[in-house]
Parts: structure tokens; sequence; C-alpha cells
């Protein structure tokens, strides 16, 4: 399905029947980045997914205008709005929980519960974590300007504390289409537009003081604690006075253990 917002046209996928639960990916990841993780979402939940503006199928009427956080959770917003007028549930992993929790603030009455997965929202680690982890950023952003995805790709893995050849995996994944053709196109767009947006958000705790939306902050059990994005969970857990929920798998476990990730999923909504 698709839907015409400011500056852009989204493309977005409806599945399963029950609550409307919207999931925001990570990174470059579309629509269908988390096909077997919904596979085991639809027998409890309408499951809405989404290709982020300037992603796969969505498209942007001017690619070289910045796209800001605040545009991304508009979207997102406008994209439950075509599907419900009922607040709604919302999955967000890494980048996608920064979009989540900026709706959460921005459009309360859009998502009555976040699970918010490794957020990366820079501005709840201290100054000195936060400035280290965006030089690296900047850094990757220039690596790629100078060679492309495909040498940034292993620094990002490394950043994130994913190793895919040593990472445990549930049997019987849908295999991911190759980095090649729209994957690659995503990656370039991510590092050149989606990067630059995780940079300029400007939320901080303060921000998430007096939530009307349930945010459960969560972390994968297998990440490396000291990994900017775990730190971000923990933080948001404190600023909230909520504990993080743990996850199976790492930073990506909602890829390599979607069966797990959904049940755990599962257990924590209940029945909001």
């Amino acid at each position: 399905m698709w839907l015409e917002v400011d500056g852009a046209k989204l493309y977005y996928q409806v599945e399963g029947a029950g609550p409307v639960l919207l999931v925001a990916q990570s990174g470059e990841g579309d629509a269908d980045r988390s096909v077997d993780l919904v596979r085991h979402l639809v027998d409890s939940f309408t499951v809405v997914t989404y290709d982020r503006r300037g992603l796969s199928r969505s498209t942007v009427d001017d690619p070289s205008r910045p796209v800001s956080v605040a545009e991304h959770d508009r979207d997102a917003a406008a994209v439950l709005a075509a599907v419900t007028a009922e607040p709604a549930l919302m999955l967000g992993c890494s980048f996608g929980a920064m979009i989540g929790l900026r709706v959460a603030v921005d459009h309360p009455s859009s998502v009555r519960l976040l699970v918010a997965h490794e957020p990366s929202v820079l501005g709840l680690l201290p100054a000195d974590e936060r400035a280290a982890v965006e030089a690296r950023l900047v850094g990757l952003q220039e690596v790629h300007r100078a060679a492309g995805w495909q040498a940034v790709v292993p620094l990002l893995q490394e950043l994130l504390d994913i190793d895919p050849a040593s990472q445990e995996r549930e049997p019987d994944l849908t295999p991911q289409s190759p980095l090649a053709g729209h994957r690659a196109a995503n990656f370039d767009w991510f590092f050149t537009q989606d990067c630059s947006s995780l940079l300029a958000n400007d939320m901080t705790a303060a921000d998430l003081a007096g939530l009307s939306t349930r945010v459960i902050p969560a972390a994968g059990a297998a990440t490396n604690p000291s990994m900017f994005d775990h730190r971000c969970a923990v933080l948001l857990g404190s600023a909230l006075g909520v504990p993080v929920a743990e996850f199976p798998g790492a930073h990506n476990g909602n890829l390599t253990h979607p069966r797990a990730f959904a049940a755990r999923f599962k257990h924590l909504v209940g029945n909001p």
C-alpha cells in the first residue's frame, strides 16, 4: 500500500489480525527486513511495516534535501493513522526505536506502548560518551564518501558489535537478499541521510519526562553492554525509572532469533 506524505511517498504493508503493531526497523531496514519476526507476530497482532522515506519502494521528492528525525516521526504517525484511529503498539529497533521515542513525544495519541530495543538516541549518553560515538559515526560517513558502502559495512558491524560469522541463529531463517541492488542503495541512503538524522537528533532524557505512552526499554542478552545502543537502553530505563527488558540475541536479535524475539515481545506486552 502507498501513502502520500509531505515530501515523500511511503510504501507500507499490513498483515495479521489483532491490535495494531508498527515495527520500525534499524539501519537500512525496509518493510521486508524482519519478515521472519513478522511471521511470528501476525497470529496476535495486525503488524504494520514500512519503507522509511528514501528506502526501497518509498521515494522522496528531493533526494538532495536532508531528512530530519521530525519527518521520520511524522511519517510513522501518518502510517499509523492510515491503518487505525486508535493508539497503537510500536516496536522500534535501534534507529527505529529513536523514531518511536520521537513519536511518543510528538504524537502521543498515536502510540500507547513502545518497546524501544537499543535506541540510537545519543542525547541519552553522558557528554564524553556521546562525543566519542559521534566522532565514530562521522568517521563512518567519511569512509562511505571516500570508498562506498562496501568499505563501511564492516566498520558499522564493529561499532555495533555484530559479527555475522560467529552469531548464533535460529534455524530455517529466510535468506536475506544479497548486499546489492536495493540493499546497496539503502546503505548508501542510510549513510548519506539517516546517519546525519541520527547525529542531528537533539532528544535528551528531559524530553521524555511525563510521557503518556508506556515505554519499555529493551536490549539484547548477547549485546556487549558497552556498545552505545545498549548503553542508550540502560540510560533510557534510568530516565524513565523502569527496568530494561532483555531480548534474545544481540543488537540484531530481531533478525537472528525472530521466534524467540516475538515470544519475548508477546510476553512483555501481554494484554495492553
